[in-house]
Order: C-alpha cells, then sequence, then structure tokens
C-alpha cells in the first residue's frame, strides 16, 4: 500500500467507510492530508440517503460528513465535485455484497485518483489491482477515550444528554442517587451528533462493543460497560443520548442472603424470577448469580437484548436482537446449559421463551421489571398457563435499593380459596408463601374466566361476631371433649380442634353427630387435631423465631397447676416441652403465672411428667 503522510494528493476518491467514521475531514482539517481535489461518487450519495431514509445513524453521520468536506473546500481551497452513475436499487439492497465498493473503485480508477478507504477488504482488493490506495484507522481506535466518558466519574450512575439542555447525570447508589446538572452550558446538536458518530464508530471496531438494536429513530450500543441509547429525530423531538454504566460489581456474598434462601438458590430453585424497578439492581444481582453458578463448575449463558452483563470469559452471551426466539430455543437445548440467565424479559414472546426452556429442564433466570413482589408473578399470568406457573417460576427475589427486599415462593395445590366456605368449591391454586417465614401472601385461581391474584391477610383481628360465636361453639364442645379450642374462619365456617382420641365420638357414626351438631349452631364445622395444631404452630413459630428457656415454679391448687414465671414475663406467650416433647402454649397472665386444670389431658400429663420426674421446661 502506498503510505501517503502530511501529502499532496492531486485526487482523493473516499469510499463509504471512511465517509461514515468521519476521517477524512478529520484528517483534512487537522493538514495530514491536502488535495486539490475531492470526487464522492454518486454511490456513496445513494447508499447513505437509503440508510438515513431507514432512520439507520451511519446514513445520517455520513450525510453530516459530507457537509463537513464542503464547508473544508471552501476554508482549504479545493475542489469537490461528484461524477460517477447513480447505482440501480438492486446494486445499493447488495451493498454489502460489494457492488457499491465496485464502483467506488471504477471511478478511482479511472480519474488516476487515489482511493481512500478504511475498509480493509476494499483496501486489498485496490491493492491487488495494482490501483492507489490509502487505508485509514485511528492508531489508537479502541483505546482512546470517548468524549461521553468527561461526563462520568465513579459515582455517576447514569449520563442524560440532550440537544438544547445542560448534561445531567444520576450520581450516587440504586436507592440513594441524586440528579446533578454538569455544566451550566447547553449541548449543541453537533457536539450530540460528534459523539453519536464516535459511539458508533468504536462499537463497529472495539472487540467489546456491539451495535445490538438499530431501529428507526433509534440506536442501542454496549461499549465496555456502558448500555448506550442514542435517539433522534423524526423519533424524538432532539437528539439525545443516555448511557449506563455498573457503579459497583457485587459478589453473591456480598448480598447476605439467609442461609435458607442460599441453599434454595443453590439447590433447589431452577425457575428464579429476578424483579424490581428500573435501577433497582437486577442486572447486577442477576450477574452475581451467573458467577456464582460458573464458579460452582456449571454451563451458564445468557440471553440478553442488550449484552450489557460484564461477565468472564467463560460465560458465554447471546443477543436474541440479533436472533430469534427459535434460534435461541435451539442453541440452548443442543449446547446444554445447566443455568441461562434471561436479562430483561419485556415482551409476550420473552415470556413464552423463558417458560418454554424451563419446561424442557434448562435452569433459568430471568429478569422482569416490577413494581413490588407479585407484580412480577402477574406478568406471566395470560402468558403461560396458570397451572404451570409454579414449574415456570418457583421463587421471585424482589430487589430494592440494590439489595434482596422480599423473597416469595410458588406451589400448585387443590383446595378451597380462602374467604370460600363450601367444599365444592375447591380448585387449583396456585399459592404464594413468604419464603422467609412461610406465611401465606397471595393465592392464584381461576374465577369465572378469569384468572385472579388475591391477597391473603393471616392472623388478621377476629370480629366481635366471631368471638361470640366461638364462645357458644366452644360451650357446646365442651359437652364431648375437656381440651376444644375453636377457631371461627368465617360467618359460615369455623375449625374446632380436639385431641386424636376425641375425634371419632365427636364426628358419630357416619357423621350424625357431626351433622346435628352443625344443624344446632347454624355453621359448617371441620373437626382436626389439637395435637397436629400445636405441631404446626411450634414449627412455625421456631422457624421465625430463636427460643430461650426460662425458670418457673409450680404450686399445687385443689383443681389446677400453678405455674409462677415472675412479673417479668406477664403477658409472654410460653411453651411449654415434657423432655423434647412439647405439651402445649400459653399466655402468661398479669401476674406472671399459667393456671392449668389438672382434670383436662394437658394436666393430668403435666401431673405425670411430675411425679416421674421428667424435665419440664418453659421456652419464650
Amino acid at each position: 500500500m502506498e503510505q501517503i503522510n502530511s501529502q499532496i494528493i492531486d485526487k482523493i476518491v473516499p469510499d463509504t467507510s471512511v465517509i461514515i467514521e468521519g476521517l477524512l475531514s478529520e484528517k483534512i482539517r487537522h493538514g495530514q492530508i491536502v488535495s486539490k481535489e475531492i470526487i464522492i461518487h454518486e454511490a456513496v450519495i445513494a447508499e447513505l440517503e437509503h440508510q438515513a431514509n431507514s432512520n439507520k445513524a451511519i446514513g445520517f453521520l455520513g450525510l453530516d460528513e459530507i457537509k463537513r468536506i464542503k464547508v473544508l473546500s471552501v476554508e482549504k481551497g479545493f475542489e469537490l465535485s461528484f461524477k460517477g452513475q447513480r447505482p440501480k436499487a438492486a446494486e445499493i439492497r447488495h451493498a454489502s455484497l460489494g457492488e457499491i465498493d465496485s464502483l467506488i473503485r471504477q471511478l478511482a480508477y479511472d480519474e488516476d485518483a487515489t482511493l481512500v478507504t478504511s475498509d480493509k477488504v476494499q483496501s486489498e482488493v485496490a491493492l491487488a489491482k495494482g490501483m492507489k490506495s490509502v487505508y485509514y484507522k485511528h492508531p489508537d481506535k479502541g483505546l482512546r477515550k470517548l468524549k461521553l466518558e468527561r461526563f462520568f466519574d465513579e459515582t455517576t450512575m447514569s449520563v442524560h444528554l440532550r440537544e438544547n439542555v445542560p448534561p445531567y447525570a444520576k450520581k450516587g447508589m440504586p436507592g440513594n442517587w441524586q440528579f446533578k446538572e454538569l455544566r451550566k452550558a447547553l449541548l449543541r446538536q453537533e457536539e450530540i451528533q460528534d459523539m453519536s458518530r464516535e459511539i458508533i464508530e468504536d462499537a463497529k471496531l472495539r472487540k467489546d462493543g456491539f451495535i445490538e438494536i438499530e431501529r428507526p429513530g433509534s440506536t442501542i450500543v454496549q461499549l465496555g460497560s456502558f448500555r448506550i441509547v442514542i435517539t433522534k429525530p423524526p423519533f424524538s423531538d432532539g437528539w439525545e443520548i443516555t448511557a449506563v454504566r455498573p457503579v459497583k460489581k457485587l459478589n453473591l456474598s456480598d448480598y447476605k442472603l439467609s442461609e435458607k434462601l442460599m441453599d434454595r438458590v443453590a439447590k433447589q430453585a431452577e425457575g428464579v424470577c429476578v424483579a424490581g424497578s428500573p435501577g433497582a439492581g437486577k442486572s447486577t444481582f442477576a450477574q452475581a448469580l451467573s458467577e456464582y453458578y460458573a464458579a460452582q463448575d456449571k454451563i451458564v449463558k445468557t440471553v440478553e437484548a442488550p449484552r450489557d452483563l460484564i461477565l468472564p470469559e467463560r460465560i458465554t452471551q447471546y443477543a436474541i436482537s440479533y436472533g430469534d426466539a427459535q434460534e435461541i430455543h435451539d442453541i440452548l437445548l443442543l449446547s446444554r446449559p445447566d443455568y441461562t440467565i434471561f436479562d430483561e424479559m419485556r415482551n409476550t414472546d420473552d415470556f413464552k421463551l423463558f417458560a418454554d426452556l424451563r419446561l424442557a429442564g434448562v435452569g433459568m433466570v430471568g429478569v422482569v421489571h416490577a413494581t413490588s413482589p407479585v407484580d412480577a408473578i402477574q406478568r406471566f399470568i395470560g402468558r403461560v398457563e396458570m397451572g404451570v406457573i409454579p414449574q415456570v417460576i418457583d421463587t421471585v427475589i424482589f430487589i430494592k435499593n440494590g439489595f434482596v427486599n422480599k423473597v416469595l415462593a410458588l406451589k400448585m395445590t387443590v383446595k378451597v380459596p380462602s374467604g370460600m366456605t363450601e367444599a365444592d368449591l375447591a380448585r387449583p391454586v396456585v399459592v404464594v408463601n413468604d419464603f422467609e417465614t412461610g406465611q401465606l401472601a397471595y393465592e392464584i385461581y381461576s374465577y369465572g374466566e378469569q384468572t385472579v391474584v388475591i391477597p391473603v391477610q393471616e392472623g388478621r383481628e377476629k370480629r366481635g361476631t366471631h368471638k361470640l360465636a366461638e364462645a357458644t361453639i366452644l360451650a357446646e364442645f365442651q359437652k364431648y371433649s375437656r381440651n376444644v379450642e375453636v377457631d371461627v374462619v368465617s360467618d359460615n365456617k369455623c375449625i374446632v380442634h380436639v385431641p386424636d382420641e376425641d375425634i371419632a365420638r365427636i364426628i358419630g357414626k357416619q357423621g350424625a353427630n357431626i351433622t346435628r351438631l352443625e344443624e344446632k349452631l347454624g355453621i359448617s364445622i371441620d373437626i382436626e387435631s389439637i395435637e397436629e395444631k400445636y405441631k404446626k404452630d411450634n414449627s412455625i413459630k421456631g422457624a421465625a423465631k430463636e427460643q430461650k428457656e426460662v425458670p418457673f415454679e409450680i404450686a399445687h391448687k385443689k383443681n389446677a397447676l400453678l405455674i409462677e414465671l415472675g412479673m417479668g414475663m406477664q403477658n409472654r406467650d410460653v411453651d411449654i416441652y415434657v423432655g423434647d416433647e412439647f405439651l402445649l402454649s400459653a399466655k402468661a397472665g398479669k401476674t406472671g403465672t399459667i393456671k392449668i386444670k389438672k382434670s383436662n389431658n394437658i394436666g393430668r400429663r403435666m401431673m405425670d411428667a411430675l411425679n416421674r420426674r421428667e424435665k419440664v421446661r418453659m421456652l419464650v
């Protein structure tokens, strides 16, 4: 190749690549090229016009470069001319196959001019034909600092640039940031266009740069750690650049997850939904999760649009914007990953692809925008059959202000939905529990032709009428058992807990006795084991808080045992154990005393334990 540095070149014929990248005007402005005539082929104008009509950024950038060359022709005193025959529509459509390049080379040959290009293939073909050619490429391309980067510092989350407005930035951390003006001077349109051209140039040439999505009026670029959105008229009413960069990289250990959640994430959860509002830190958590799985010697791949997760080389990142759902489906099933991270699920096709891959056995982690944990589940309703939602997502991790705020667990069961009383209303219900406490939070089921999400409030204060009803029912059942507990769950239904040995007698032969009691009391009655209730209550309490043993004294009265705990224990809930056997939960009175009748089952068990010198414990 003929090397020309700061030389006079009689005639120059630039090709489309060097025009789009703005290199020619830069070289002329800095005196690196001095020419008498620059000839631009009509094919270059036609190709740029085609790109601009398609609202692609490179078309507008190329036309802007020609305008700059026109201004320089007056300033530097060289001739600018347009020659050659305008290509046909078919040649423009097949520009990528070399049709336009061939026309430009032919013009340079006919005019005995020097072909200036930044396309390596174009340069090699010209040299093979014995033509004069100069191949230009910035020596520091991909290493230079972008003009955009001067707006960033170590605390900047995102920069917002718009023509005729001062530049602004969000500084701080997710959940704790400030919107600050970076300078008083307004941004000019030319300044934003220049930054856009520089961003697109680097995206083409840097290994870590991609033009992810190019639509009419907008371009989305991933450049290193920057996710950049460029919009322009007519899509927006002015040129605008929004650039986002991760402020901090976290490991999964930085989130301080509970042991229970870590166990779920590591062993069981294979349909994880990571949710949160924009900027809350969802992608940062997904990134930490990806690296955690990769460190466990798992094959991890990501599906992104755009590819903005900063991950180690061993994790392959796929851009769904360059393929389609079918291609991603085929590739993932054939490459057999252990886990796939689906970042930013937006449309119905994304949710269907996630569900399809999950049901095929691929461990999936999906990232969605949601303002609350249950909103993330609702985004699947209508896109995925209700019955398979728990198979598609079994864990929802809600991120707020950069950290895990709440975790929900899903499972399918058949039951009468909360608030309904008749047994024949039983149906499949997706039960949504708070993962850490196990408390029921929501129920999802079909009601008529709709799928509804109903919040369930456990532990509500009982209504006055329910308390009166409980007293009446309790008095009736104490005729049949000495140890009875009643829970009125609605106006039409109650649950009566009695010892196992009394259940058969209360129900009666073929249910005759319980039917008579239901008719007498005017309410539907379910009979359940009081021992099972105590075990369940105790397991929930044990999961929710740590218990400690407290000292006590037992006094014998004529008909009762008095457990004296002291004034410091007044109105406190106490679990009573005989050895490792749970006996009951009771509330200490105003004087810190618990009274147990000797005549009931609990009293008799306590008396036996004391006579046998078994260890009795009080836990709070």
